[in-house]
């Protein structure tokens, strides 16, 4: 930005920056207190209410604090471990404070916005005009209806915007918590639309989302405005976790931006070494300095000019840097802490109230050197700040308190100055004739005015009497007299002569200039003193507008004024006419906003210069409807009730009106023609005696207004109480019972609704009986009314007449309660004066109704019944023996059937240790082993692979050049001379590929050539992921719309189950590629251990025995067909290894005595020595190699050279040499431990050669037991494996959760997608696609080397992997694969494991799209930088420059290319990377 800018972007807005956040204010005033602390407090505008949210309440407040309604909003049970709604699952749920985090008031539709902090932050929709009358709240719509924060201290602001005009939102920016969305802007949508539901982000964009991964920012919401169709953010936060140093923003984007691609940020520093860094407050300016829009330096002014709100395809997010920051010095501190701040504007003089710790409030001029003018103290208890728990409505000024000039000036309030015409402390626009210079005196450059002289001097006078007209007084004719004067009504403001008609005047008063409404003038002589008044008067009083003015009497001569826009004297406006006309009429606003569709009510309109007389309305329509006036209800300019709007279909529209002389005005709200449904009546019946107060509901139901309204029941008037969205009467009196009748609602003349059969006139109740019928004179008594018809009663009262009566006759025993010390007990019976009671006491207290009686003392006699100790014995003694009887005898008959089970038991044991004594002996071994090298594998470092080394062998080691491919060696020739131009135009082509539009014409134009096949398809995918690995989250929109046509195209083929089988297109492999970047960290932590657990395993088992070198096979092996089917002699051999130039140190290997020197050479050479080394035996010093001349020959076969063969046996010396190949290994004649079984000797072959063939199969059969055995062995490293990626119930990478619920949703949206096809498409996203190939090829992923051998058993595992994701049943039978035979058991296993897993994970919490963008942007931010994107860049333009011609022409045939220029920009550059001259 230029520095420009930063300056306009200063006068904006006004900022008081606070080193401690805190509130704290008590003013003794009239106030509203609240139960709890206060969050929140916005007003309507329009009415004055202030909303207040407070902990666990949400108050509704007039404009003098009255409350006129309230709702409790908690506590409520919740937790931030549950996930919306909250039921008895949630254990942890506890009665949760619901701190109020936002309120929002939407005018157009009358609603309140709240949000709290229960239930993640779900906001609901409350009635402006009764907060207590929920309209909207749905706590079931998940994630993406969670606003606020959970959390007390992360802050929340809100601005009510709009997307577009038929969909209300408002905009929210929030700080990030640890229970939070990371939402940090978002746009919530205000209505249902489409897939949205309320309260839904409609907008998807991961520059403005917090990092839930790395918090780094800690941002602090503080305010949020409009402007210019932008929207604001004040906010401040830390640049990163160690640094928590506070710096303040503020960023705009666009209202309407529907990817925050115009968001900018501008950092603001108070200071120059930014001390006070944290904002507080913001002033928004006056409307005659608006907000000057920036213009980020990143980009051509040709370009912002065209895209002032960004675009995809350019640079967003925006940010400032810190040395161009916006600047400017404190104007006011202190040393105390400041809690709060507010800023008014008073006459153009900034004031700001400060609120201390101390609970004091500083008034602060902000001037060129403000100071502290006032103070309102407050009580404090303690050291303890308040805490804001009421709100008090306190004037800003006092200036009445004060009584003379200087006291007031000496304020140096900017509210307070002198008036000096009426000659007190006043309020500028309070005093009359403010706008003239010197009539209002304020501070600190104007004096007080004083009397330097006057004339006369003095008046001599002997006797001071007041003279008048007044009856009783006589009056001298030598007394001065004065009468007539003239002219009687002055206009205030103009001098004008005033003459008299006097006798025994001694001077003669000539002009004044009178300032009072009614003046008395007086003349006082020696001995009387005489007055007369004369009137003044202000046009201006009581006629704001042109027509008030023009209706005054003309006596007056008041006329409007143009050039002042005020009502004056006629000869007081400054231009040379009054103007001869009024302005056109404004309309302030029309009651009521609805009316019905059939018209026929009244609609009153209020504001401004609508005429003068009832003559001067011409022409009203409402909502383009004619209107009729009511001539005798007109209020001159500022009221006009129209009438009997005729019937007119549902429209919304303003309301306008033409007055004479062809003016007109238009409202700014309109009338809206709707159709009120009354649905329901409740109570449904109720006595014929009427006065049942009945409720009526429906839809739209506040349509007109109550005195538009009528009701009737059955023709009967029902008296309409209340009228809103639900309308409440009290019926009238009814002639007898009824069946139902029909409530007709009727509004206006012409709109009756009707709800049939809804209320019934019933029987009056009646009562029939009472009891008791007397009472005693201390009242209490409880007298039940028995009758019919007491359900129709909604309210009743019953009156008694007392009547004295004796005890006995006015009670019943249940009433009659006695007290015996502290104990009660019920009377058993009364009689004459007896009452019957059974606890033994001494005093005795009895209670009928109110009164109460001391008896006295009482005696109570006991009965004679059977002694305790008797009773016990005679019950427990057979009770005892009953029980030893039944112990005895089930003790006989367990021993019985234990000494039978020990039998059994012993013959089994003897079965079971034979059985283990055979088996023993063959697994202990095998057992050792692998315990031994599970404990090495643990003490060991697993290799995996750095990022770098992952991707380029997952993306490109496939590809047909392998590993010279020019994105794995890095290498590409570019002459240094066009270095930087080739970067520069490499950098604008990753620009153009940030372009949605462009890639995906440029994807969709590649796959129509013939010649673009599989191979170039996938290799084109994976360069794709490297130049857009920078931008994760864009690279996923685009294979999801790429995946969303793929998807159409095999659904309405008719074949979707072949979806995602093959890589066959760029969007498949892509898939692939974003797979293999998701579950990177996914390896690393989880199942990377278990996959290499069990490679490791596996070239154990398979090194632990013979491999033929030769013919790839092996003794130990799950590969039927790389099984060794001959039986081989070999010994191990512990060798001390010795490295020539090394040192004298020697590492024992173990090896085979039956190893090729060049297997032994591959087992040691990685752990020991470079890759070129020569091997000696220790003793005799020949140089070792596979063949040589002492090989040895049978026939035409030579065998290869073994250690057994040199008879190596201790020690072996590796010396460093340049090898070369051995001519001798060309020879195609040579063999290992085995010849091929078809290759036999000539002679051999002939002396039977079918008998030895039949020998050699069957043979080969006889050692596949050895599979099971290496099967048995590694069973729980594959089973380890398995569980590690296929349980959803530990940790499920992000990517899978969200990817499944994305198939989830697209199998919903398309009818012919079934379970099953659901189940392959899954299954061919994940585990065919990626966990195949990793289990295929361990190197993709570890730094190991994989032989033949080891990966054809890997095969085998990866083939039982396949066959458990799928849901085809497999039939086995002796024909089959001894693959398929050796897993058999376990399959049915694995299946469930895989149904299981998908299972797990459809039900497990949804991962939104903003979470998962800001996962991906952080895995862009983690390996962006290690991989070379500009070759890839350059890569994918060969592909460009191929299809050069059918590119551009796509482009030239797309609108929205052509609309974005992307045939020029693509052209340009061509020019700089193929150094071509264009005509461009």
């Amino acid at each position: 930005m230029s520095q420009t800018d930063y300056l306009n972007i200063w006068h904006l807005i006004s900022l008081t920056f606070l080193s401690l956040l805190c509130f704290s204010s008590r003013l003794d005033e009239v106030a509203f207190p609240s139960d709890t602390l206060i969050n929140n407090v916005v007003s309507d505008p329009r009415s004055g209410r202030l909303y207040v949210g407070a902990v666990n309440a949400l108050y509704q407040l007039s404009a003098d604090l009255k409350l006129e309604s309230r709702s409790e909003t908690g506590p409520k049970r919740d937790n931030r471990q549950c996930t919306p709604p909250v039921t008895d699952a949630c254990e942890e749920a506890v009665d949760t404070d619901n701190h109020n985090k936002l309120l929002l008031v939407q005018e157009a539709k009358d609603v309140l916005v709240v949000c709290g902090s229960v239930f993640r932050g779900i906001c609901s929709l409350r009635n402006l005009s009764s907060v207590e009358q929920l309209l909207y709240f749905s706590d079931t719509k998940g994630e993406k209806s969670y606003v606020a924060s959970v959390e007390e201290s992360v802050s929340v602001v809100g601005v009510m915007s709009y997307f577009t005009k038929d969909r209300d939102n408002f905009t929210v920016g929030k700080g990030y918590g640890s229970h939070d969305s990371t939402k940090l802007i978002s746009t919530r949508i205000l209505q249902d639309y489409g897939d949205w539901v309320v309260f839904d982000s409609i907008i998807e964009a991961s520059a403005v989302q917090a990092n839930p991964f790395v918090l780094r920012y800690l941002h602090d919401f503080r305010f949020a405005f409009k402007d210019g169709g932008f929207v604001y953010f004040l906010f401040s936060r830390t640049l990163g976790v160690q640094d928590t140093k506070n710096f303040t923003f503020i960023s705009r984007m666009c209202e309407d931006d529907q990817g925050y691609y115009s968001y900018t940020e501008l950092q603001l520093n108070c200071s120059v070494n930014n001390k006070y860094n944290k904002v507080q407050v913001m002033v928004m300016p006056s409307a005659s300095h608006p907000i000057v829009a920036w213009m980020p330096a990143a980009l051509s002014p040709d370009m912002a000019l065209r895209y002032k709100c960004g675009a995809e395809f350019l640079p967003s997010p925006l940010a400032s840097k810190a040395e161009l920051a916006l600047t400017s010095e404190p104007l006011f501190h202190r040393k105390f802490h400041i809690t709060a701040v507010a800023v008014a504007v008073e006459m153009e003089h900034a004031v700001a109230f400060l609120g201390t710790t101390t609970g004091e409030v500083l008034k602060v001029h902000l001037s060129a050197h403000p100071d502290v003018y006032g103070r309102e103290p407050a009580e404090v208890t303690g050291d303890k700040p308040f805490i804001c728990m009421q709100i008090t409505k306190v004037p800003v000024q006092a200036c009445h308190l004060k009584t003379d000039c200087h006291s007031c000036i000496s304020m140096k309030d900017p509210y307070c100055g002198w008036c000096v015409l009426e000659g007190k402390c006043t309020r500028k626009k309070e005093c009359s004739r403010w706008r003239e210079e010197n009539t209002w005196l304020w501070s600190p450059g104007q004096k007080c005015v004083q009397i330097e002289a006057f004339d006369p001097p003095n008046i001599s006078c002997k006797k001071t009497q007041q003279v008048g007209e007044r009856e009783g007084v006589n009056e001298h004719d030598s007394c001065p007299q004065f009468e007539s004067p003239e002219p009687q009504l002055i206009p205030v403001g103009f001098q004008i002569p005033i003459s008299f008609q006097g006798r025994n005047l001694g001077h003669m008063v000539r002009a004044l200039t009178p300032v009072l409404r009614h003046l008395t003038f007086s003349l006082i002589s020696n001995f009387n003193s005489f007055s007369r008044t004369v009137v003044l008067y202000n046009c201006s009083v009581g006629r704001e507008d042109c027509s008030l003015c023009k209706h005054a009497e003309a006596k007056y001569q008041c006329a409007w004024c143009a050039a002042t826009r005020t009502c004056v004297y006629r000869d007081l406006c400054p231009s040379s006419q009054p103007q001869p006309q009024c302005p056109n009429p404004e309309i302030t606003d029309i009651i009521p906003r609805f009316g019905p569709l059939n018209g026929q009510i009244s609609v009153t309109i209020k504001g401004s210069n609508m005429g003068i007389k009832r003559e001067d309305i011409k022409r009203i329509t409402v909502a383009g409807v004619n209107c009729v006036h009511q001539g005798d209800r007109y209020s001159v300019s500022t009221r006009i009730p129209p009438s009997d709007i005729p019937p007119e279909i549902s429209y919304t529209g303003a309301v306008e009106i033409e007055v004479e002389g062809g003016r007109t005005g238009t409202s700014k709200v309109e009338f809206t023609y709707r159709d009120p449904k009354p649905m329901s009546v409740h109570p449904a019946k109720g006595p014929a005696a009427g006065g049942t107060v009945i409720t009526i509901e429906g839809e739209d139901l506040n349509t007109a207004t109550k005195e538009d309204v009528s009701v009737s029941v059955g023709g009967v008037p029902c008296e309409v109480l209340k009228f809103d969205s639900e309308i409440t009467c009290k019926t009238g009196k009814y002639r007898a019972p009824s069946e139902p009748l029909t409530v007709t609602v009727k509004y206006g003349k012409n709109t009756t609704k009707d709800i049939p059969a809804a209320f019934q006139y019933s029987e009056n109740p009646k009562i029939t009986d009472y009891t008791p019928k007397t009472s005693f004179l201390c009242g209490g008594r409880r007298i039940v009314v028995m009758g019919s018809g007491f359900d129709l009663i909604q309210r009743a009262t019953m009156k008694v007449l007392p009547s004295p009566n004796e005890l006995s006759q006015n009670t019943t025993p249940v009433e009659v309660s006695v007290c015996v010390c502290v104990c009660a007990c019920v009377c058993a019976c009364v009689r004459a004066c007896v009452c019957v009671c059974a606890v033994i006491s001494v005093s005795l207290q009895v209670k009928f109704g109110h009164g109460e009686w001391m008896v006295g003392s009482v005696y109570y006699a006991r009965k004679d019944d059977i002694p305790l100790a008797i009773i016990i014995p005679a019950v427990i003694v057979p009770m005892l023996l009953f029980i030893a009887v039944s112990v005895y005898c089930y003790r006989r008959k367990s021993q019985q059937a234990e000494r039978e089970y020990e039998k059994v038991k012993h013959q089994l044991d003897n079965l079971e240790e034979s059985v283990r004594d055979r088996c023993k002996k063959e697994f202990t071994d095998l057992m050792i082993e692998m315990e031994d090298h599970t404990s090495d594998l643990s003490e060991a470092r697993i290799p995996f692979l750095d990022y770098k080394v992952y991707t380029d062998r997952n993306f490109f080691l496939p590809s047909k050049d392998g590993a010279n491919d020019t994105m794995i060696t890095g290498k590409i020739q570019i002459p240094e001379a066009r270095k930087a131009i080739v970067a520069q135009a490499l950098n604008q082509f990753s620009n153009l590929l940030n372009s949605k539009t462009f890639l995906i014409n440029f994807i969709h134009t590649l796959e129509s050539r013939p010649d673009f096949n599989a191979r170039s398809r996938g290799y084109f995918a994976s360069l794709l992921t490297v130049a857009l690995h920078g931008k994760l989250e864009y690279y996923t929109d685009i294979m999801r719309t790429l995946l969303l046509e793929l998807m159409d195209e095999h659904v309405q083929n008719k074949n979707p189950k072949l979806m995602l089988r093959r890589s066959e297109t760029v969007v498949e492999r892509m898939l692939c590629n974003w797979m293999s970047i998701c579950i990177y960290q996914f390896l690393r932590d989880t199942a990377g251990e278990p996959l290499y657990k069990l490679f490791k395993a596996l070239k154990h088992q398979v090194e632990k025995g013979p491999v033929d070198a030769k013919m790839k096979k092996a003794k130990y092996t799950l590969n039927d067909t790389g099984l060794l089917g001959d039986d081989v002699e070999y010994s191990v051999l512990t060798l001390q290894v010795l490295v020539h130039g090394e040192g004298p140190d020697v590492t024992p290997v173990k090896v085979l005595n039956c190893d090729t020197i060049s297997q032994k050479h591959t087992l040691i050479i990685s752990r020991l020595s470079p890759p070129s080394t020569e091997w000696r035996p220790g003793s005799t010093g020949q140089i070792l190699s596979d063949l040589d001349l002492t090989s040895q020959r049978e026939g035409r076969w030579k065998r290869l050279n073994t250690l057994a063969h040199y008879n190596v046996s201790i020690t072996l010396l590796a010396q460093p040499e340049d090898l070369t190949e051995n001519a001798l290994l060309e020879d195609d004649n040579t063999f290992h431990l085995v010849r091929p079984a078809d290759e036999i000797d000539e002679g051999k072959s002939k002396r039977g050669s079918m008998k030895d063939k039949s020998m050699t199969k069957a043979i080969t059969e006889i050692y596949l037991t050895r599979l099971l055995s290496v099967k048995g062995t590694l069973q729980q490293f594959v089973d380890d494996f398995f569980r590690s990626v296929l349980c959803a119930s530990t940790v499920v990478p992000p990517a899978v959760k969200y990817f499944f619920d994305f198939l989830d949703e697209q199998a919903l949206r398309h009818d012919n997608v079934d379970e099953e096809t659901l189940h392959i498409w899954k299954t061919n996203s994940l585990p065919m696609r990626f966990w195949v190939n990793i289990l295929r090829n361990p190197d993709f992923i570890f730094d190991v080397h994989v032989t033949e051998v080891v990966d054809a058993s890997l095969h085998v595992i990866a083939q039982t992997f396949m066959d458990a994701c799928t849901k085809t049943e497999h039939k086995l039978s002796r024909e089959s694969p001894s693959n398929k035979l050796l897993y058999a058991k376990e399959i049915s296993t694995y299946k469930k494991m895989v149904d299981d897993y998908y299972k797990g994970i459809r039900q497990m919490v949804p991962v939104s799209d903003q979470d998962m963008n800001t996962h991906l942007a952080e895995v862009s931010r983690q390996h962006t930088d290690k991989l070379n994107t500009q070759l890839a860049l350059h890569q994918l333009y060969q592909y460009a420059s191929k299809y050069y011609d059918v590119i551009i022409q796509s482009l030239d045939e797309d609108p929205a290319a052509q609309n974005k220029q992307l045939t020029l920009r693509l052209q340009q550059i061509a020019a700089a990377l193929e150094n071509k001259v264009t005509d461009l």
